[in-house]
């Protein structure tokens, strides 16, 4: 990657038009950046508690899932 000071120099080579350039573009980067900063769409989520109360399961559901999941699958399963 080129240093900070390479590119100065290199600049500093160009005639006062063509860094009026370099500089414009720039600053047409930083406002870009800043554009799609603070653009970044919002996570939305599911609105899902109309479901809340819609089915009967066990209360710790949530918490414990893996252990009723295998269980279940223990038992459909556990004749192959």
């Amino acid at each position: 990657m080129t240093n900070l000071n390479t590119v100065q120099k290199d600049i500093a080579k160009l005639p006062p038009d063509k860094q009026e350039t370099v500089f414009n573009f720039i600053a047409y980067l930083i406002e870009q950046n800043s554009i799609n900063l603070s653009s970044k769409p919002e996570v939305q989520t599911q609105d899902w508690s109309d479901f809340i109360g819609c089915m009967a399961a066990e209360p710790d559901l949530a918490r414990n899932h893996k252990t009723y999941l295998s269980q279940e699958l223990g038992q459909k399963y556990d004749h192959c």
